[in-house]
């Protein structure tokens, strides 16, 4: 087994140690989600409240898991392994700390999540957009365009450019926590132009490609 396995095992196991710990002190409905200022707007039983994001995890880690086992081009995969096994940890890292925050919240210590979520977000994203910069053409993990699937070359191009893309993205994503009020929007608005970018970026790199393989014949 690797060592990320254990790493995630152990995390995984914490999450849900916290959870059964924290289920009995919970009122019978707990605050489940929150709006862009911070205010609850979303409640569920407490068992879910408790136990739903360790189960998640769960789901993600085996399914992340499963992912090259299923890849036709699962050879690429293994060219950035160290990387992609990184990453699960990191999203269930994530997953984590919201797990913490939300029982926390609903136990009585109320930390913002307009101050805490971008920053979580912002770190994601900028980890994204690292990983994004190693991973080889593959059917699921990355920028997956028509164009990215039809050459490596395009979708190197894609990948470098969108790397740095999500890290501005993680970057900004991380500062909004300094405008309360507009967390919601910054967040969104960077992610989705950063996305769209590589997404037009795909379709330029493949027509210059293709225009100058016209050119050699």
């Amino acid at each position: 087994m690797e060592t990320s396995d254990w790493a995630a095992i152990i995390l995984m196991g914490i999450s849900f140690a916290i959870s059964l710990y924290a289920y009995p002190l919970l009122p019978s409905t707990v605050a489940s989600h929150w709006d862009a200022t911070g205010a609850v707007n979303g409640h569920m039983p407490a068992f879910w409240g408790a136990f739903l994001i360790p189960a998640l995890s769960a789901v993600l880690f085996l399914v992340f898991k499963l992912i090259p086992r299923f890849d036709p081009l699962s050879e690429n995969i293994q060219a950035f392994k160290a990387d992609y096994l990184r990453f699960i940890i990191v999203m269930l890292l994530f997953l984590y700390l919201v797990h913490v925050q939300t029982l926390l919240w609903n136990l009585g210590t109320e930390i913002s999540f307009s101050l805490t979520m971008p920053v979580l977000l912002g770190g994601l994203f900028f980890y994204l957009g690292d990983l994004l910069g190693k991973v080889k053409r593959n059917w699921f993990i990355g920028i997956r365009t028509p164009w990215t699937m039809s050459s490596d070359i395009v979708w190197d191009k894609t990948h470098k450019v969108g790397g740095k893309l999500f890290k501005a993205a993680g970057i900004i994503s991380a500062l909004s926590a300094l405008f309360p009020a507009y967390v919601f929007y910054i967040v969104i608005i960077s992610v989705l132009m950063a996305a769209m970018a590589c997404v037009v970026y795909s379709y330029l790199a493949f027509s210059d490609l293709s225009k100058k393989k016209t050119h050699k014949k």
